[in-house]
């Protein structure tokens, strides 16, 4: 079965004539250097007192009852005395002061996604007892939307904010000189930013909210992206864990690229599920009677658009959104029909109705954010959290390997990116075990196709004691927007007791 192309490499041929296989590595001299904070002695952030902080109205978010403030962090942790950033942040108070235990951070997923505007709606999800206790605190992590934005001087966002290449034969030289021709626009657009774009420095920006808001400890629920930002957390501070709920997280240990790589399968799997279930309502969709036939109607659709755009009332959709269209798809079985009817729509020259935008909007009314601020930020952290191959040999080896058993996403997932040709940072990802940190709870879908349930197994059992809470469904991160009542029952009795269930919940 030939490969789903998501994007296509549109480079002339003369842009690869310089590539070798020695990966050169893009010349960052301006960058200063950035040994690792974790062998360095640990420091107490500043404490900013919770009364300094400003609360105001929140930038491009229509919830009254919502309060945002600014908390400076140092740009370098190495050095808190010296240049700072940023970093926005949100409160819902908690609705029974008597009550009142403390603050539960959230943050969006990606990385890239804004966390701010969160606490409005995730406050109507919770049960009443949670948020009795609980200030919602949510935050853009750094360098996202309002927590000083940068970009990689692209005009327009990538579809679903993450920039990937479909590797078709042959095109490993010219994807090579894209790649790494984006990343020296953004070490031209954010040089200055980039060494500090990691997961670990977005967790130590987390334990500075934790001073200026005043508390000892905090709780967090994050989802996603945001699950590997609160496991990191916990390695890095265990001794300010409270009651921390961890929703699909990515395993720190295989971020980013075994993760990537690990995922195909997940991804192939996916989509002979949404195929199925598509085949099954033929009479409604017309894609196809078999599941083979709807897998190909959607891969010859998305090749279509590779080699030029399909217009559509007004719209021309590209290879790049038709592949974002087909992952919201698999992410969720609950998506399969819209998603079904939008590639029937598409291809009988309808407009679809798609009720996402398939490209990252601007936050509205937050002034200051490059076009490109989602892509970026995405981009900036995956490669930042590291290792990745720097030998055009390893990717050839992985895109036969991958593109063999996975047709359909191997040449996706296994493609070089513009890590390749990143400037080297040294503040790795946390991979040790929150070995002294009380225990977390981790939630997951046994059927996830975006983080596999496995990444959710290796984080609980690198922090001892922790416990996990699975659903048998095919979705993402399912607290508490899946409605499951067994699972969200586990969560809420947690953030509201504190203790955990005495074994493993499967629901």
């Amino acid at each position: 079965m030939a490969s789903i192309v998501l994007l296509s490499p549109a480079l002339p041929a003369a842009g690869a004539a310089g590539v070798v296989d020695a990966v050169d590595v893009v010349d960052a001299a301006a960058l200063s250097s950035n040994r690792n904070p974790q062998h360095d002695p640990p420091q107490e952030p500043h404490r900013h007192p919770a009364r300094e902080l400003r609360w105001g109205d929140c930038a491009g978010v229509g919830d009254p009852a919502l309060r945002c403030a600014e908390v400076a962090v140092p740009l370098d942790h190495r050095r808190p005395r010296g240049r700072t950033i940023s970093i926005a942040i949100s409160r819902l108070p908690a609705t029974d002061p008597a009550l009142r235990r403390g603050v539960l951070l959230t943050t969006g997923g990606g990385p890239g996604g804004p966390g701010v505007p969160l606490p409005s709606s995730l406050a109507p999800l919770l049960p009443p007892e949670v948020r009795a206790r609980y200030d919602l605190i949510g935050f853009d992590i750094r360098f996202v939307e309002r927590s000083t934005p940068i970009g990689c001087g692209q005009e327009v966002e990538e579809p679903g904010g993450y920039r990937v290449r479909t590797a078709t034969p042959g095109s490993l030289p010219a994807d090579a000189a894209e790649a790494r021709a984006y990343a020296r626009d953004c070490v031209r657009a954010a040089g200055w930013a980039l060494p500090y774009a990691t997961t670990a420095n977005a967790a130590r920006d987390m334990d500075v909210i934790r001073a200026a808001l005043g508390e000892e400890k905090i709780s967090y629920l994050g989802g996603s992206y945001a699950g590997m930002l609160g496991a990191v957390y916990a390695a890095l501070f265990p001794g300010r864990v409270d009651r921390f709920v961890l929703d699909s997280p990515v395993d720190p240990k295989t971020a980013w690229r075994p993760y990537e790589l690990g995922r195909t399968p997940a991804f192939e799997a996916g989509t002979a599920a949404f195929a199925a279930w598509t085949a099954e309502g033929d009479a409604e969709y017309g894609l196809g009677g078999t599941a083979r036939e709807v897998s190909d109607a959607v891969a010859e659709l998305i090749r279509r658009a590779a080699t030029a755009p399909v217009v559509v009332a007004g719209h021309a959709w590209t290879s790049g959104e038709l592949g974002t269209l087909l992952v919201a798809g698999i992410y969720d079985e609950r998506s399969f029909g819209l998603v079904a009817a939008a590639f029937a729509d598409i291809a009988a020259g309808r407009e679809p109705y798609v009720p996402f935008p398939v490209r990252p909007l601007p936050p509205a009314g937050v002034p200051g954010v490059p076009a490109d601020n989602h892509t970026a930020t995405n981009m900036a952290y995956r490669c930042g959290d590291g290792p990745w191959p720097r030998e055009l040999h390893d990717y050839r080896r992985d895109l036969a390997s991958y593109s063999a058993r996975y047709p359909l996403f191997g040449p996706a997932n296994a493609n070089i990116t513009p890590c390749a040709f990143w400037p080297r940072i040294e503040d790795e990802p946390v991979r040790r075990p929150a070995g002294r940190a009380p225990g977390v709870l981790v939630t997951a879908a046994l059927r996830d196709v975006a983080v596999p349930v496995a990444n959710s197994r290796a984080v609980a059992a690198g922090i001892p004691g922790s416990r996990m809470v699975t659903v048998d469904a095919h979705t993402h991160a399912p607290y508490p927007a899946f409605g499951d009542a067994c699972l969200n029952g586990e969560v809420g009795a947690f953030l509201t007791t504190g203790t955990l269930p005495p074994a493993d919940v499967a629901c």
